[in-house]
């Protein structure tokens, strides 16, 4: 079993206390002069990464099963993506795709149209950010289908610009003061299968949970024909890591099609491999009319798609654009970080992946204080509550764990009310998988 003492590059050591004293001092000149609106989870001041681990500005060496939130999918500063920076930063760095013309934009809409989930051709709208590409789905979904309203569920993380924070439902905190966001957006119940009712099976819980907008919503709130689309994430991301049993997306699916309403799939945090396929719909074989990517699609560059068929793409000139979106340096590190993840990082991601559930999978029996444990590929979660009987959420129990897996050189994050989250770089070995899991069994122990 490895231990911290063990003096490797690839696994945490911590030299000072934390936060140390660079540390503290950055910090300190942070709070006089960044948004108060950032949420730091503790004190890590980030100075280099390479692979899975980063290191701080006193040199302690952290295990990051954070990604940058899921960002860095093919780790820290993979020398292909550097290289791939550097040799297009030489030649072209921004011309703007929206007025003019460069090929690696092309080269890189041709690679996601053949990824893309469903059959047929495909268009593609590049922009900086998640939260974009779903702005920009949006409006698709509304010119396209000439109807104003959404559907969304409660869990879910879109983003936070005025369309997407519409459509989120996650945490009442990212949405309190900024009304009123955009009318005719409805939410309904995103399953949990921990949570399911007694006795009901979990295809039989997803279809209800569908079919609760057909029977509840459309009768009583909000008429099918006005509504342009149904957004959701295939996993859940900040909603908890949650996966629907496979039901819930083909009845979403089925509804859409007797209505004439669009499905997006959301797949920000769960596309690009993470899951161990390619895109998180590929589990469930269920094909979206629109759907959006980002986080990891350029190992942390800032670049995001928004993909669907010709003939939805159906706007003409003028209609939305980006001055950055497809930058010809993100676009090189995502054309990099495609071949990666095909030819190495997305088959590691479901091997190791595996590995970390199947030492996971019996935490519910060996930790009272482990309520559920779920998830696919490298997109892992676990649930803390006070009492297993009761599933009585445990937020602080969750908070305590993220502290003192820092303090042990791991850098976890939390999702939902009190849920960890595990989505480390897809390119972790077996060592730091281990290591990963043996320090969180060693937090249970300490909280229980």
């Amino acid at each position: 079993m490895l231990t911290k003492e063990m003096v490797r590059l690839d696994l945490p050591r911590i030299l000072t206390p934390l936060p140390g004293p660079r540390a503290t001092e950055l910090i300190r000149r942070d709070s006089e002069v960044l948004s108060p609106s950032y949420t730091r989870c503790y004190p890590l001041v980030a100075a280099r990464g390479e692979g899975a681990m980063i290191e701080d500005v006193d040199g302690n060496r952290f295990l990051d099963f954070n990604a940058g939130i899921a960002v860095a999918s093919t780790g820290h500063c993979h020398p292909k993506i550097v290289a791939a920076i550097e040799e297009q930063s030489k030649r072209l760095i921004h011309m703007s795709g929206t007025d003019f013309y460069y090929e690696n934009m092309v080269q890189l809409a041709e690679k996601l149209a053949t990824l893309a989930p469903a059959p047929g051709p495909h268009r593609v709208y590049f922009g900086n950010s998640g939260t974009e590409a779903i702005e920009a789905a949006m409006k698709l979904a509304r010119y396209h289908t000439r109807r104003d309203k959404f559907i969304a569920f409660t869990g879910a993380f879109h983003g936070r610009t005025m369309g997407a924070l519409s459509l989120t439902g996650s945490k009442v905190v990212q949405r309190k003061g900024f009304g009123p966001l955009i009318p005719g957006v409805y939410h309904a119940h995103f399953p949990d299968l921990y949570r399911r009712p007694e006795g009901v099976s979990a295809d039989d819980y997803g279809v209800s949970c569908a079919r609760f907008i057909e029977d509840e919503l459309f009768r009583t709130i909000v008429p099918a024909e006005e509504v342009a689309a149904i957004v959701v994430e295939p996993i859940q991301g900040e909603g908890g890591y949650l996966v629907p049993p496979r039901s819930f997306l083909e009845e979403l699916r089925r509804l859409t099609y007797r209505h004439g309403i669009l499905l997006i799939f959301d797949e920000v945090q769960c596309g690009m491999g993470r899951t161990g396929k390619m895109w998180a719909a590929e589990h469930f074989g269920v094909a979206p009319d629109i759907f959006t990517t980002a986080k990891g699609i350029a190992s942390g560059l800032p670049l995001s798609a928004m993909i669907a068929r010709p003939e939805i793409m159906d706007w003409g000139p003028g209609a939305h654009a980006s001055t950055f979106g497809g930058n010809p340096v993100a676009v090189a590190a995502a054309l990099t970080t495609v071949e990666l993840l095909e030819n190495e990082l997305i088959a590691n991601a479901g091997r190791i992946g595996g590995h970390i559930l199947d030492r996971m999978r019996h935490w519910p029996k060996r930790f009272r204080h482990v309520g559920d444990v779920r998830g696919l590929g490298l997109m892992i979660g676990f649930e803390l509550v006070r009492d297993p009987h009761t599933k009585d959420r445990a937020p602080e129990l969750r908070d305590r764990i993220q502290e003192l897996a820092f303090e042990r050189g791991l850098l976890v994050l939390g999702a939902g009310r009190n849920a960890i989250r595990l989505c480390p770089p897809l390119v972790i070995t077996h060592d730091q998988a281990d290591f990963a899991v043996d320090t969180l069994e060693e937090c249970l122990k300490q909280v229980a």
